[in-house]
C-alpha cells in the first residue's frame, strides 16, 4: 500500500470532484445502524459483501479494510456523531491513480426506519476519476445489497 492520499475532512464529501450519492430507506432504527457502522467495524465483512476483512485500529479512531480483488485501505474516522453520522477518509491504499477519498453514511429517521444515505467523495488523475463515475452502477449495485443485508442483520439479533 504505497499510495498516501491528501488527508481531507468532512467537507471534501461535498466538494469532491467526484461524488456518487446513494439512499435507501430500511427498517432498522438509525441507533442500530450507527452501532453497526461505528462499534461493530469486523461485522462490516459480514453485510457488505465487497469487504473480506476489516478492523478498527487505533481505539476506534481508524480503520483497515480490505476488499474482493485486492483493495486496501487504511482510513481515519472523520465523524462519528450518533445517531446521525458516520464518516471516514482513506489514508493509505493500494488504488493507482486516487488522491483523497471520503465517505459519509447519513441516517436519518425514516418512520420506524432509517434512510440511510452513502456519499462517496473522490479525487485523482483523470482516469481514477473516469473509473469512479464509470463505477456508478455497480457501487449503488452494492450499496443497496449491503445496507438490505445489513437490515437483515439488525433484524435476527433483535
Amino acid at each position: 500500500m504505497a499510495n498516501r492520499l491528501r488527508p481531507v475532512g468532512l467537507d471534501f464529501i461535498a466538494t469532491a470532484p467526484v461524488r456518487l450519492v446513494f439512499a435507501q430507506e430500511i427498517s432498522a432504527a438509525p441507533e442500530a445502524v450507527f452501532h453497526a457502522l461505528n462499534d461493530d467495524v469486523p461485522g462490516w465483512a459480514e453485510w457488505f459483501a465487497a469487504v473480506t476483512h476489516a478492523r478498527s485500529t487505533d481505539d476506534g479512531a481508524g480503520r483497515d479494510i480490505r476488499l474482493k480483488g485486492g483493495g486496501r485501505f487504511r482510513e481515519t474516522v472523520i465523524a462519528a456523531k450518533e445517531p446521525e453520522l458516520y464518516a471516514y477518509r482513506v489514508d493509505v491504499t493500494n488504488a493507482p491513480g486516487a488522491r483523497a477519498l471520503a465517505e459519509e453514511w447519513r441516517l436519518l429517521p425514516a418512520g420506524t426506519g432509517t434512510r440511510v444515505q452513502w456519499t462517496f467523495g473522490a479525487d485523482g488523475t483523470a482516469p481514477f476519476r473516469w473509473v469512479m463515475k464509470a463505477a456508478r452502477a455497480g457501487l449503488g449495485r452494492a450499496f443497496r445489497d449491503a445496507v438490505t443485508s445489513l437490515d437483515r442483520r439488525l433484524a435476527e439479533r433483535g
